[in-house]
């Protein structure tokens, strides 16, 4: 199928389906907010019936998650101790290692043996399937990592952390992807970070994207597929096939573990269908967290809480912020979108589409480590939050791509056509819609209630009702508060018993976190995209001590 991922160069009925979808997700947005607060005016009871119908699914839906991010985060501590490299080199002797697998004894360490019987079934699939990967000393890293103003000190420690897999640092190629746009001071530190770490890796290349090329917008996506393309250069005049190229895409502030790469190693050779699959770690923002105000951590932590639940559900994951993929496919598709805000997920969708429905992502068991937004005062940090959630949120661009793509596209089902439209439609109305539902919009109808209204039963027992959901909600908070503190690092220096109850009331404050800082970014995104008002990338504002 021939299909373009860009709104740009449509024919005209292309551009009205453009802009029917383009407005779909804001205006049900503003009609489920606007037509409730109408409701409550004139037609309390029913609006009532539907404010208790919002509470229910909002109670289910918060124990669904809490029970889900306990499930993600006992997968993630089953892994924990892996040894990823003795795994890959496992594989490149497939036959041997099942064998001496079904003859390990693991004791009483029940974490140890389920995380084998994973494993062996992992290693059952990929051999009945047949497509057995190259070997694992055959297979190379791209890592791009684009700069715009990011300082040198950041750019070193994400180098650094890679230079820290010391297994595979000879198969691994660092490209910066630098903006021709950065100021001289930004180009001088990177050319300093090069010279310290030369040497380190297979190579470490410095790819400057020049300003103002036909077609492109100032987009984190233009600057990473000028430096891939470059790479794609590299590994041809060294006779690397792309197939055997797994290509990463990390922001300037990622900090990975020393078995990370070799995590990707095996989850690469261990998937079947390794070229149409994009592989997804699950990022926390641990960097600077006990740097930040209280406000910010809980943003973060709740973001970081959504991507563990995320891995959950395989079929419905979407790439989103460092992730990675088979090279081969990426050129395939023809790189990251280029006009985009969201490559990160237009990736995903752009790929999606382009094989006909035969992709997916695979959840890596291990995190990355980013930095939580610090502008150095706190209501600048309040204002880089806003824009940064609201940058996050403008990933509802990919809808209207996504929906004309299924109506072109025959060879997509009918079924995953609808599963992945309504997920991606719904995802971002319930994001911005369902926050100020639950926390304005629904105590209106009792408090607007006329003489007729006031004397029903229903009158008399929302108020119990909503109480008692709330209730309820709160005990799923509890859980959410100690998995926080089982999650988040140690601090370098140790705290009182008084300072860790104060971190944990910081949890208090979801409820305007979640109006302010989640649901208005993402009710200004879909808006702005509404009347087409098109944003530009907004790097966001990062410090570490």
């Amino acid at each position: 199928m021939t299909f373009t991922y860009s709104r740009e160069g449509l024919g005209r009925k292309e551009e009205f389906f453009q802009r029917v979808f383009e407005i779909l997700p804001g205006a049900t947005s503003w009609s489920l907010i606007l037509g409730l607060v109408a409701l409550s005016f004139w037609l309390p009871l029913v609006s009532s019936i539907l404010v208790i119908a919002f509470l229910l699914g909002w109670i289910l839906r918060l124990f669904y998650l809490t029970f889900f991010l306990m499930l993600s985060y006992l997968r993630l501590s089953l892994e924990k101790r892996t040894d990823w490299s003795e795994r890959t080199r496992g594989i490149d002797r497939l036959d041997a290692y099942c064998e001496s697998l079904k003859k390990r004894s693991v004791g009483k360490d029940w974490k140890t043996g389920l995380s084998l019987w994973f494993q062996r079934e992992e290693l059952m699939k990929l051999k009945a399937s047949g497509k057995l990967p190259a070997l694992s000393s055959e297979i190379y890293h791209l890592v791009v990592i684009p700069v715009v103003k990011e300082r040198a000190a950041v750019i070193e420690a994400n180098i650094a952390s890679i230079a820290g897999n010391q297994d595979l640092c000879k198969q691994i190629l660092i490209t910066i992807a630098l903006e021709g746009r950065a100021q001289a001071a930004v180009k001088e530190g990177v050319r300093e970070i090069v010279e310290k770490f030369r040497g380190r890796f297979m190579d470490l290349l410095i790819v400057e994207h020049p300003d103002g090329i036909p077609g492109e917008a100032r987009v984190k996506g233009a600057n990473t597929t000028f430096a891939a393309k470059a790479a794609a250069a590299y590994f041809k005049k060294q006779r690397i096939p792309f197939e055997n190229v797994v290509v990463s895409c990390f922001d300037a502030d990622t900090i990975v573990g020393p078995q990370y790469f070799s995590c990707l190693t095996y989850c690469f050779m261990i998937c079947p269908d390794r070229h149409r699959a994009s592989f997804q770690p699950i990022p926390v923002y641990h960097n600077n967290i006990w740097e930040v105000p209280g406000f910010a951590r809980v943003v973060e932590t709740g973001s970081s809480f959504f991507q563990l639940i995320e891995t959950t559900d395989p079929e419905k994951l979407v790439t989103f912020s460092s992730h990675s993929m088979s090279f081969q496919a990426l050129v395939e598709v023809g790189y990251w979108p280029v006009d985009m805000i969201s490559e990160d997920s237009g990736i995903f969708w752009k790929s999606y589409l382009h094989f006909d429905g035969h992709y997916q992502v695979v959840p890596l068991l291990t995190t990355l480590s980013m930095d939580v937004v610090d502008a150095g005062v706190w209501w600048r940090t309040v204002v880089s939050l806003y824009k940064q959630k609201r940058r996050w949120a403008w990933g509802v661009e990919n809808f209207p791509l996504v929906m004309r793509g299924f109506l072109k596209n025959k060879k997509i089902s009918l079924y995953n056509k609808m599963r992945h439209g309504f997920k991606l439609f719904e995802s971002h109305v319930t994001w911005a819609a369902l926050p100020f539902l639950l926390t304005f919009v629904g105590w209106l109808p009792s408090l607007l209630a006329g003489e007729e209204f006031s004397k029903t039963v229903l009158y008399y027992s929302a108020n119990r009702f909503t109480q008692a959901i709330f209730s309820l909600s709160s005990l799923a908070l509890i859980g959410t508060v100690f998995l926080s503190i089982w999650l988040l690092p140690r601090k370098k220096k140790k705290t009182s018993l008084i300072w860790t109850l104060i971190h944990g009331l910081e949890w208090f404050l979801v409820p305007v976190i979640l109006v302010f800082l989640s649901a208005m970014p993402a009710l200004d995104a879909q808006t702005r995209l509404m009347f087409n008002r098109r944003m530009e990338f907004w790097v966001s504002d990062k410090r570490r001590a």
